[in-house]
């Protein structure tokens, strides 16, 4: 279980027991409203924690979609640049053969 769900369970226990205390207890109304007002506080905190959580999911989601298109991109660019490394060290065996052909017929 994760702490967002433990504190939302206490949360829920705490909001039950605010309501069964304003209805078993006989207290005076300005404690009542006391409890009330508290109770929505309480309320208004978790609807706001819920809010901030869903969106650092999204933001969360979002930068992991963008690492990986990242690290494709330099997978794709590595490649790239062994195959272009591949093509000079050809070309450069390629250039090797044709000078000792060259020197072979000024001989």
């Amino acid at each position: 279980m994760s702490i967002i769900e433990k504190k939302e369970k206490n949360l829920k226990l705490l909001i039950n027991k605010l309501d069964s205390l304003t209805l078993t207890y006989s207290q005076p109304t300005y404690e009542i409203e006391k409890i009330k007002t508290e109770k929505n506080e309480i309320l208004r905190q978790k609807i706001k924690i819920e809010n901030k959580n869903q969106e650092l999911l999204r933001e969360h989601k979002y930068l992991k979609e963008k690492i990986k298109r990242l690290q494709l991109e330099v997978k794709k660019k590595m490649e790239l640049q062994n195959n272009f490394n591949q093509e000079i060290d050809e070309l450069s065996q390629e250039t090797e053969n044709l000078v000792t052909e060259i020197e072979k017929w000024q001989i």
